[in-house]
């Protein structure tokens, strides 16, 4: 009716990211008996979908475990540990494996380049082996190369690449099938102080372009200061 005042009361909706990775009390224990060595040891913890984190703490802390175990590379000895829903230690192997080339990249501080094959066939192999056409595999790889500024490289082989450029090639083998999650361990181990700096500066840029989530097991407090968050181990435990 003419005249009358009308309230109108507007919602403000907050979107709280989903956790894509879920760990309930995770142990992974090496030998038994009185030989056993604990390197995870309850571990519970949320990695939320987007997030940037940092996983730092002295050598032998079980960073690496962690990251082994989470990833579903090891079997863990006791607790859950669930990838976007999917108990992942409750799959079969070959399942695993499988989910693994889907939804999971993997950076590593060696690169891990196949050294007969150029920079082009190694970013397009997991698109192969997930099952891609060769012809649409090829264009997927070229592209992430491309933005990646790797463009003049494809056909180069790693022994034809800096260490920077070897793990750009790393970087775009994990993101081409767009993973639900990148593990990176020690990414920027290997690589000088011009190096480290380009590779963390294109982890945050991947990770907000994306929205990709991206765990890093790192020493370097400078790609720490990058991410979103950081966790500390020590014997086996988040500290911090």
């Amino acid at each position: 009716m003419y005249g009358a005042t009308y309230s109108r009361t507007l919602e403000v909706v907050t979107t709280v990211p989903e956790p894509v990775v879920v760990g309930q009390d995770v142990w992974k224990v090496y030998g038994e008996g009185e030989t056993a060595v604990p390197a995870l040891q309850g571990i519970s913890i949320q990695i939320l979908r987007g997030e940037m984190l940092a996983v730092m703490g002295p050598s032998g802390c079980g960073k690496t475990t962690f990251l082994n175990c989470f990833s579903g590379l090891d079997e863990i000895t006791k607790g859950t540990v669930t990838l976007e829903g999917t108990n992942i230690h409750a799959m079969a192997d070959a399942k695993k494996s499988e989910y693994r080339a889907r939804r999971t990249g993997f950076v590593f501080q060696s690169y891990n380049l196949l050294p007969i094959l150029s920079a082009l066939e190694n970013v397009e192999l997991p698109l192969l082996i997930a099952g891609h056409q060769a012809k649409e595999a090829r264009v997927q790889a070229r592209e992430m190369l491309t933005q990646l500024g790797l463009g003049d490289r494809v056909d180069h082989r790693p022994a034809e690449l800096s260490g920077g450029q070897q793990q750009r090639v790393s970087l775009a083998r994990a993101l081409v099938a767009r993973p639900a999650i990148v593990w990176a361990d020690e990414p920027t181990g290997n690589l000088d102080a011009e190096g480290s700096k380009q590779v963390t500066e294109l982890l945050r840029d991947l990770n907000r372009r994306f929205q990709q989530t991206i765990v890093v097991v790192t020493h370097d407090a400078e790609v720490a200061a990058a991410c979103d968050r950081t966790l500390r181990m020590r014997d086996g435990k988040f500290v911090s």
